[in-house]
């Protein structure tokens, strides 16, 4: 709300805000007000108006107080569509990520159904012991907030963790591998040796089928290169930070939240939770995913290479 001058009435200052506002001029103006001078070209009718008639009010408002709450605010942002979230949480993506992003897109957006299909997709992720993996809420009474039953525990670390490598394709999931100790090159050529063709067979996936890994140092590295050129594995090109083109971060959100819905107590539970979910996960889970993966493909181009809602 706009403060109104001692020696001026309401309804004249009402009328001087509105014509600002309007654009139209006026030879109305309060004598005893130094307004600052205009630099706008003559209007046709011989009066000068201001270039933009916003800044020229908070001008000539300057001596006068404006006190504006904060709800008065929200609801203005409100009518304009704008209301406060929570911003979602996305890799952070270079002018070089972007391009390539794009580029992987359309260079795959008319790819047979049949190749997306043939793919084994893999990643590793790590759940915690106490991991947080969904949003919780509670219904509670004012000053209530810290008692016991409106809580949730948290533990330094997440209690302890075990890193998992997994796979899947259309036909189902793959074989899961938990990672003991550091990750390194060597430990995992060991897990696609140990868990690659055995899932292939598994899957009944065609000789055509293609391998795929994200950048990650461990997977591009010289050594892995080789080793999956001397073993006969056909890689499929990634482009970097890139999480949402790959289907089986789904799967993880499925194989975390059901691990966790079984409390395991320690990590020795953890683990064979772990295990136990994975092979419980739909076929027609994982096949649904590669049924709809041309839609990721068409979002990332929407989005010029940008991220997208996946």
């Amino acid at each position: 709300s706009f403060g109104t001058p001692a020696n001026h009435s309401e309804s004249h200052y009402s009328q001087i805000t509105k014509t600002w506002n309007s654009g139209e001029p006026s030879q109305e103006w309060p004598a005893d007000q130094n307004y600052p001078k205009s630099t706008a070209t003559t209007h046709p009718r011989g009066h000068k108006r201001p270039h933009n008639n916003i800044q020229k009010l908070q001008a000539s408002l300057a001596s006068v107080k404006v006190s504006v709450h904060d709800s008065t605010i929200r609801k203005k942002l409100g009518k304009n569509g704008l209301h406060g979230r929570v911003p979602r949480r996305k890799p952070l993506l270079s002018k070089k990520n972007i391009k390539a992003r794009l580029s992987f897109a359309r260079k795959h957006l008319d790819d047979p159904q049949d190749f997306w299909e043939n793919t084994l997709w893999t990643d590793e992720t790590k759940v915690e012991l106490f991991g947080r993996c969904v949003s919780h809420y509670v219904w509670r009474k004012s000053n209530t907030a810290f008692q016991k039953k409106n809580i949730i525990p948290t533990v330094k670390y997440g209690g302890g963790s075990v890193m998992v490598w997994g796979c899947f394709a259309a036909s189902g999931p793959g074989r899961l591998a938990v990672i003991n100790g550091t990750m390194n090159s060597a430990v995992y050529q060991k897990i696609l040796k140990e868990n690659v063709r055995p899932s292939v067979r598994d899957l009944k996936l065609k000789r055509t089928w293609v391998l795929q890994q994200d950048n990650d140092p461990k997977h591009t590295s010289k050594s892995t290169s080789e080793w999956l050129k001397k073993n006969k594995m056909k890689t499929l090109e990634w482009p970097s930070q890139s999480p949402d083109l790959n289907p089986i971060e789904m799967l993880w959100h499925d194989l975390k939240k059901a691990v966790h819905a079984r409390k395991p107590s320690n990590v020795v539970e953890l683990q064979q939770f772990c295990i136990d979910e994975w092979t419980k996960i739909p076929p027609q889970r994982c096949n649904r995913l590669i049924a709809s993966y041309r839609k990721r493909l068409i979002a990332v181009v929407a989005a010029k290479g940008g991220p997208t809602s996946y």
